[in-house]
């Protein structure tokens, strides 16, 4: 019981990472150990919590896609992994539809809960209660992370064999869905958030990071400092001229 409520406390943490400006706690990386040293082995903390690294690196939110939960699917798949002593290829295995079901409950709080907040939020702007809308933010976050933190304790308890029955019982439809919509909601989300961000000034810049990805073979990393390079230059940070600005509605006859 005592190490449930250590992982419950190690996920509520780990889900209140941006409360800390992004700090990257939830990181697999960084939770790891931490599991690890609550599970009693700490280097497999270690070495699960890096391959889970790799697993989820590319479940980043991008526009309006939720991306599964790597807090949760991270604790419970690494310290399932542990206490039943068969490695990472467990942690692999159930870290990732742990995290899928996760996800749930994080869509619910983005499309149910968080607008409904937003609107008691709105009501007291009008009003200038700027102390009640600051409330409702961290409420949001307390509330958010502590379910997933319930969420860690309740499924460590049920043990990692009711877990993996409890997500082989879900319909193949549902599975199916969730892996196709897991595919295509990366494209929505870039889509959408570059509906947002483009406009006439920088798509061609974004289409020649395409043209040197796809056709010179320019790596990601060259495509991003050619990328801050031409910021510099756009936003002309060298510069230490100022604007005289000349007002012709009066005349000064000295």
């Amino acid at each position: 019981m005592l190490q449930a409520i250590l992982l419950g406390i190690i996920a509520f943490i780990g889900n209140c990472d941006y409360a800390l400006g992004t700090s990257l706690i939830k990181n697999p990386i960084v939770l790891g150990p931490v599991v690890g040293l609550v599970m009693g082995d700490v280097t497999q903390g270690i070495i699960i919590g890096g391959i889970l690294e790799l697993a989820f690196i590319g479940a980043q939110s991008v526009g309006a896609f939720v991306p599964p939960n790597v807090v949760v699917g991270g604790v419970l798949g690494t310290a399932f992994a542990i206490s039943t002593g068969k490695g990472a290829e467990v942690a692999v295995t159930l870290a990732y539809p742990i995290a899928l079901l996760a996800s749930i409950f994080e869509n619910l709080f983005m499309s149910a809960i968080f607008p409904l907040t937003g609107t008691w939020a709105d009501k007291y702007a009008e009003k200038g209660n700027a102390r009640a809308i600051e409330m409702i933010h961290i409420g949001d976050g307390i509330v958010q992370s502590l379910t997933f933190g319930l969420l860690v304790v309740f499924g460590f308890l049920l043990g990692s064999s009711q877990v993996e029955t409890l997500v082989n019982s879900i319909p193949s439809v549902i599975t199916d869905g969730f892996t196709v919509a897991t595919g295509l909601l990366p494209g929505m989300g870039f889509a959408m958030l570059a509906q947002m961000t483009l406009n006439k000034k920088v798509v061609p810049f974004f289409f020649l990071g395409f043209l040197l990805s796809a056709y010179i073979g320019v790596p990601v990393l060259g495509i991003a400092l050619l990328g801050v390079i031409a910021a510099f230059l756009k936003v002309d940070f060298f510069s230490n001229k100022t604007e005289v600005v000349v007002d012709g509605g009066e005349d000064d006859d000295f």
